[in-house]
């Protein structure tokens, strides 16, 4: 197939370190796509192993390695829609993308670091929850072709051999992905002031004090928890801001010393951390419009806060 040119590429077999750098696309591509640092770190690990399984002909004769892995993890990424359809089918609750963190607190500007994949996903539009809330309910085709073509800036040829359709179905398939996204976008403000919004809740939150969080929240707010079973949560998304408030103080009442909030970048975002017991328990992450929350979502579920941990 006739690509453009990525970093690193040669003619000849490129080696390990050429092969391994284009690690940081991969991990962004599959994150984007599955909404899981787990899936996306083992897509990456299979299409290494791809890679590896041909010999050193077949892989002296690709032309860009860049391409052909970022094609092949897309095709992998595909095929895992599916069993994911199935998985969420039993998942006890709603699923929620898995929150990404950045290696600093936004208040604090304390330092993380450390090698997990979190630390190889590029910040953007792209990767805010709700972003990925909206790619996460398009069908696996539309999600692709949007992601590799607006996101990724691939050709819609290229796109085309990696979805299996024709270059004009994938466009179309773009273009209802975007309309998609004007449909549930809402204009972001400035970080400062989203960060001062999300301030004042922990505040008010702390305080349980239900008239300022009513300020607030949006009239038709949502709140949406992940637990996935492990973790006590609402199974269900409490809508209206005033119900949002109650729900929030009750939670805080039955809480209370032993949970401590850090202000921290969720996906790109002023979010909060909760601790309990010095172990980190909830991530949130947060959609606000003008200057009202409009959505929150809050990942209780272990098994999605392991990045977090390792921090």
């Amino acid at each position: 197939m006739t690509t453009r040119a990525e970093p690193g590429d040669e003619r000849s077999d490129p080696g390990l370190s050429a092969i391994m750098s284009e690690r940081r696309r991969l991990i962004n591509l599959a994150y984007r796509l599955l909404g899981s640092l787990a899936d996306a770190e083992d897509v990456v690990q299979e299409t290494y192993a791809r890679w590896y399984a041909m010999s050193a002909r077949e892989r002296q004769a690709i032309e860009s390695p860049g391409a052909w892995l970022m094609t092949v993890a897309g095709r992998i990424c595909l095929n895992l829609f599916g069993s994911a359809r199935a998985r969420r089918e039993t998942y006890v609750g709603d699923w929620i993308p898995e929150p990404l963190p950045e290696p600093t607190e936004w208040i604090n500007g304390r330092s993380g670091g450390g090698t997990d994949p979190a630390d190889l996903v590029t910040l953007d539009e792209s990767v805010t929850m709700a972003f990925l809330v909206v790619l996460d309910a398009m069908t696996p085709a539309e999600r692709v072709a949007f992601v590799l073509h607006d996101v990724f800036r691939y050709p819609f040829g290229e796109v085309a051999e990696i979805v299996g359709r024709t270059p004009a179905a994938c466009r179309q398939l773009a273009s209802s992905a975007r309309r998609r996204i004007r449909t549930a976008q809402t204009p972001v403000g400035p970080g400062a002031g989203q960060a001062g919004i999300v301030r004042q809740f922990r505040t008010a939150w702390e305080a349980k004090d239900i008239d300022a969080l009513i300020g607030l929240l949006d009239p038709e707010a949502t709140a949406t928890a992940d637990g996935g079973g492990l973790a006590v949560t609402h199974l269900l998304p409490i809508v209206g801001g005033e119900r949002i408030a109650h729900a929030y103080a009750e939670i805080a009442r039955v809480s209370g010393d032993r949970t401590t909030f850090l202000e921290c970048t969720v996906n790109g975002l002023p979010g909060l951390v909760a601790q309990q017991d010095g172990d980190i328990a909830t991530v949130f992450a947060f959609e606000i419009a003008g200057d009202r929350i409009r959505h929150i979502w809050a990942v209780r579920n272990p098994e999605k806060l392991r990045p977090w941990r390792i921090g």
